[in-house]
């Protein structure tokens, strides 16, 4: 890090997002860390000029670009593009910041001393802004961290904060991945940078029947589909017992949970495999996480033959 003050952009995409995109840019606005820019990038909407006139009158206050719709990751490229800021901060536009979140992260950049990507705990928001639960995610080793993304954790990209020259490192959002492409990008940081963990909100994610993969349901699936089987043939085919912090049967087991609530059948195929053919020597070894997993395998198995007999 080397201005103790740097400056950190602050990318809004949006397509159609009249409903939403004041309270985002507001929330923006409001940070308590001042050296900010707000960039809203408008992916070609087609809602009369809602989404236009609502980014138009903060003037000044923002840089607002329009464009012809390509998809979330070409607005977000397009953000990156014209950014000034040496960090990056992507704000979904029908999300909320907390006043402090950049404050926080800029703090403890200072202290690291080095350029790392930060992410934070969030929670989740209604279509009134009202509060749903939180999720807090566990703090992982930078050499596990790739697993972690594709066996359980879920990261939230709008906590992030990204050093802009890690774009330069391992290029920006697929355009090609309509519905991935952030998981895709986080996966390739990790192979090259240290993620870390701000156990705090700073952000509100709100659930509503109109975001993106919910509403390209039958493309999130083909498209998860594809992500997760080319990333775990790529783990799997490199496993390392030896140098591996995790138990490839720990993974497994957890990678199975994570596919079968996800709905997608090849991974989860894939893992259960896997999981056959090495959870004997896990239980041999009294492995304290794997019994921690498999009861919550278990527990889960048993709760989904109840759903199913009930609905």
């Amino acid at each position: 890090m080397k201005d103790c003050q740097p400056k950190v952009s602050i990318v809004v995409p949006v397509y159609n997002g009249a409903n939403y995109l004041r309270e985002a840019i507001d929330s923006a606005l409001a940070q308590t860390y001042k050296n900010i820019e707000v960039i809203v990038v408008n992916d070609g909407s087609d809602d009369f000029e809602e989404t236009d006139k609502i980014a138009k009158s903060y003037g000044d206050k923002i840089r607002y670009f329009k464009k012809e719709n390509g998809g979330v990751a070409t607005a977000l490229n397009l953000g990156i593009s014209v950014m000034e800021g040496e960090y990056f901060s992507w704000l979904s536009h029908d999300d909320v910041y907390f006043p402090e979140k950049i404050e926080v992260q800029i703090i403890l950049l200072r202290q690291l001393n080095r350029d790392v990507i930060l992410y934070s705990d969030y929670q989740f928001i209604d279509l009134k802004s009202q509060y749903v639960r939180t999720r807090k995610l566990p703090s992982v080793p930078p050499e596990s961290f790739k697993l972690a993304l594709i066996s359980s954790q879920p990261l939230h990209g709008c906590s992030l904060l990204i050093p802009k020259s890690f774009f330069g490192e391992v290029g920006a959002f697929n355009e090609t991945l309509p519905t991935t492409q952030d998981y895709d990008l986080w996966v390739k940081m990790a192979e090259r940078f240290e993620f870390i963990h701000i156990p705090r909100v700073l952000i509100s994610s709100r659930l509503h029947p109109s975001q993106g993969s919910k509403s390209q349901s039958s493309l999130w699936l083909s498209e998860c589909n594809e992500f997760y089987m080319k990333h775990l043939n790529e783990i799997i085919t490199a496993w390392d017992s030896k140098t591996t912090a995790v138990p490839l049967a720990v993974f497994a087991l957890k990678t199975s949970i994570k596919m079968e609530r996800m709905g997608l059948e090849e991974p989860l195929q894939l893992t259960t495999e896997l999981l056959k053919k090495n959870w004997v020597s896990e239980l041999l070894r009294f492995n304290g996480e794997f019994y921690y997993w498999l009861s919550y395998y278990i527990l889960f198995r048993v709760k989904w033959f109840f759903l199913k007999l009930i609905y």
